[in-house]
């Protein structure tokens, strides 16, 4: 039996022509992989990122516990998998705290207030990770920055992410960019959640950034009330842990994810991610519902790993017909797996300058693959989708039939 086979020249051609046109309303989705893409050792032979993704977040973290609190830590894990994570971490740690509220007793060796004191230090030090600054002016979030203000748009670019820290809106900045993060006001910027459901009165040059599960920066006044424009080392963050889904219940957090709703509910929308694994399930879960209820929307999945190491993104995939996995080794698109298969014309030699930008070796001793799950690729590819090569000149090898 022969193997179905998707033609990317063709997926990728047909993707730019969308990113240089301006026509289509476009979002674009950042996890937590994406600052992982700028590496910030000086040694260019090693590899250290500038933000962590989950797993090098929880050594940093706990390595960088107390000895007191190491030892308290040691503790709570034996009843955990062999290596847990900082969301498993927490989540222990949250749930041994709320079974001792208001009992004046301790499981193991520990309070109530202990439990709650070591959460606090472990989300004290996330903090501390995320919280550093853009290196320079050539890095993956500058170019897409350059991307979005590069291009006359009948609708905004609107940008959802996960991540807590501030480089997109470092990036935005640094180009001259205008965008709206759902705060008014230059004292105590104060959040406005009916300007987030009803933003298409701002111009559409101005851009759109919604942060998912909170930001550095954001904080409470003397009123008790949320605004931003705080110290790198105030956060309103929504951690990791099982308690997200209380956090997503209240303001802000609610109106954000009713906006990622309510953009993927409207007709003709295309959402493009990157460095997000699909994993986590509130997201995932909004993603889901609102591409059911509008076959006309569509997510455009940029995974970094092999199809069978991303398995939430490629369960959604084979569930939704509008929900396409692209990962570097195959995809499934149209609920279908298969492998990738260039275009057979050897002779279009501005197709194969094209092809560079995502199909490329990315590791040592590896075949080439389709690298736009590497945040660095993806920003790149976004960049050079506005250069003078047009589409009225370049045309794409033709489409590879379905074996």
């Amino acid at each position: 039996m022969t193997e179905t086979a998707h033609n990317l020249d063709q997926h990728m051609s047909d993707l730019r022509q969308i990113l240089a046109q301006g026509k289509k309303r476009i979002g674009i989705l950042l996890g937590a992989g994406t600052a992982g893409s700028i590496n910030i050792s000086k040694d260019k032979s090693k590899y250290e990122p500038l933000i962590p993704a989950i797993a090098g977040l929880t050594k940093i973290v706990t390595d960088s516990l107390s000895a007191d609190e190491g030892k308290q830590l040691a503790t709570i894990t034996k009843s955990l998998s062999p290596s847990p994570n900082i969301e498993e971490i927490l989540s222990k740690i949250r749930a041994l705290s709320s079974a001792l509220k208001g009992v004046d007793t301790k499981l193991g060796d520990y309070k109530q207030e202990n439990y709650d004191n070591l959460a606090a230090s472990i989300c004290k030090k996330i903090s501390d990770v995320v919280k550093c600054k853009l290196p320079s002016n050539e890095t993956p979030y500058n170019r897409l920055a350059g991307w979005v203000g590069g291009t006359d748009r009948n609708k905004a670019v609107e940008i959802f992410t996960s991540n807590y820290d501030l480089l997109m809106e470092e990036a935005l900045e640094a180009a001259k960019i205008p965008f709206f993060c759902g705060f008014s006001g230059s004292c105590e910027p104060f959040f406005d959640a009916a300007s987030i459901s009803n933003n298409d009165d701002l111009p559409s040059r101005w851009a759109r950034l919604w942060k998912l599960h909170g930001s550095l920066g954001w904080g409470l006044n003397e009123k008790e009330e949320l605004v931003a424009g705080k110290s790198r080392d105030t956060a309103g963050l929504i951690y990791p842990d099982h308690l997200k889904y209380d956090h997503i219940q209240k303001l802000p957090y609610t109106a954000l994810f009713d906006r990622l709703r309510k953009f993927l509910t409207t007709p003709d929308t295309l959402l493009l991610s990157c460095g997000f694994s699909y994993a986590d399930a509130h997201i995932s879960a909004v993603i889901n519902e609102a591409l059911s209820a509008n076959p006309a929307s569509s997510v455009f999945a940029f995974l970094y790993q092999e199809i069978d190491k991303e398995l939430a993104a490629k369960k959604l995939a084979m569930q939704r017909p509008n929900f396409s996995a692209y990962a570097c080794d195959r995809a499934v698109i149209n609920c279908t797996d298969g492998k990738w298969e260039l275009g057979k014309n050897d002779d279009n030699k501005d197709w194969h300058h094209i092809r560079k930008s995502f199909w490329a070796t990315r590791d040592s001793g590896r075949d080439h693959m389709f690298t736009l799950g590497d945040f660095a690729a993806f920003a790149e590819f976004f960049a050079l989708s506005k250069s003078d090569l047009s589409y009225s000149t370049v045309t794409p090898p033709p489409r590879v039939s379905v074996l």
